[in-house]
């Protein structure tokens, strides 16, 4: 595994193989060959372009959901964040230490329409116990990538006196 390889992926998987070859010393078809291996072993899921939705008209909606769930027997909580996982408006879901058991990163096209699901379709789930949702007001980075640029905060001042 040539984890410089990956880092760069990790950075920019546009990089063509002859970019990466020749920033890593190696030649084009054994960057191919090594890509190939990773791709087929399962270290590299996927590859997908970061988007910034806030400067489209149709900008989604994201949301955070804090899940306190009851582990299944012989399970434990994999059975339940599979059952998560499988819902489209789902983006990720992350087993957590602390107050909350999952957290379901969740995207939709409007607040309420995030909000349905939780009510509907999450919190109804037998091994729920609790939801608490947090809606993203802001993106600031996103998986290494800033989107952050400078722009007037619209929320206005507010005077201290």
């Amino acid at each position: 595994m040539n984890l410089k390889l990956l880092k760069l992926l990790s950075d920019n998987a546009r990089y063509t193989n002859r970019e990466i070859a020749v920033m890593i010393d190696m030649s084009e078809q054994e960057v191919e060959n090594e890509i190939k291996q990773m791709e087929q072993d399962g270290l590299i899921r996927g590859y997908k372009a970061v988007i910034d939705w806030e400067r489209l008209d149709s900008a989604k909606v994201s949301a955070i959901i804090e899940l306190r769930v009851a582990p299944q027997p012989d399970a434990g909580f994999e059975d339940i964040a599979r059952k998560v996982m499988k819902y489209d408006e789902v983006e990720s879901v992350y087993l957590m230490s602390g107050g909350y058991d999952l957290c379901v990163l969740v995207k939709g096209k409007t607040f309420q329409e995030v909000a349905m699901f939780v009510a509907k379709q999450l919190a109804p789930m037998k091994f729920v116990l609790s939801t608490s949702t947090h809606f993203v007001l802001r993106r600031y980075k996103e998986l290494d990538i800033e989107l952050y640029d400078n722009a007037s905060d619209d929320r206005g001042r507010m005077s201290l006196c």
